[in-house]
């Protein structure tokens, strides 16, 4: 390792944009050498241990074996400095803030990337190993006390599959024996019932509000009461949904309306 390079950086995300980004703007840092890319969690796994670098850009949603899954089969007295990069919604990032070293939420721009290398930095000058091996327990530790949820959704077309983050539906409604996505101007078909969805994504993003119907909660614009008793439930696209009674209880407190 040249002088100029003090710090040994490992990036691991699955998504090639992710990587190619995290390259670019350490290139613009001398202080920091690249000594690796790995896009799967049982790659970065044998790569930590084989390298030991002093920084890891990790990212947590990951097919298989996951970021958290990365810290457990290293161990964290063996894992070095972790940058996280992720696409969990504030709540699950609360976790981060009280327990991670720094974290990335994509997509992330220029000036958050470099305050999170300074962090880095600061930390790996002060030889805070125990205290991060601690923190990075406790985070592990929180964050299996809690639900994980999928951060993309497994699309099958004939021979292809294809992947919709969660962060891009809109609404979700039955279809006979599917559930069809509703993404932006587009529809996905995805064979599972609406019950089996329910239960797979997280409550603190979506909510149901029908036997058929499926809403992100950060895509309602407005809610407005009808003279059935029923509510309608407008999206940012200006979609209408009805909420039926029989969910009505799920929406009101969601929405902190009045019963």
């Amino acid at each position: 390792m040249t002088p100029e390079a003090a710090i040994r950086a490992l990036i691991v995300d699955d998504e090639p944009l992710a990587r190619e980004r995290i390259r670019l703007m350490l290139a613009e840092h001398p202080d920091v050498q690249v000594v690796g890319e790995c896009e799967h969690g049982a790659e970065a796994v044998e790569r930590i241990l084989e390298t030991s670098p002093d920084l890891v850009f990790l990212d947590v949603q990951m097919p298989g074996m996951d970021g958290f899954g990365v810290l457990e089969a290293v161990g964290p007295a063996a894992v070095p400095a972790v940058i996280f990069v992720t696409a969990y919604d504030r709540y699950a990032l609360r976790a981060f803030e009280a327990h991670a070293l720094d974290y990335l939420l994509k997509p992330f721009e220029r000036d958050r990337f470099r305050l999170a290398l300074e962090r880095a930095r600061a930390h790996l000058g002060s030889h805070g190993e125990r205290e991060l091996e601690r923190r990075l327990q406790r985070l592990l530790d929180e964050m299996h006390a809690r639900p994980r949820f999928p951060a993309r959704l497994t699309v099958r077309s004939g021979t292809r599959i294809s992947f919709v983050g969660t962060h891009e539906v809109d609404w979700i409604e039955a279809e006979a024996n599917y559930a069809r996505l509703h993404v932006a101007e587009r529809s996905y078909l995805v064979r599972d019932t609406m019950g089996g969805m329910e239960a797979r994504l997280d409550p603190a993003q979506f909510v149901r509000i029908h036997r058929s119907t499926i809403v992100r909660i950060d895509k309602i614009r407005e809610v407005e009461a009808s003279v059935q008793g029923e509510y309608i439930v407008v999206l940012q696209d200006g979609t209408r949904l009805t909420s039926s009674r029989s969910y009505r209880r799920k929406l009101v407190e969601l929405m902190g309306l009045a019963p």
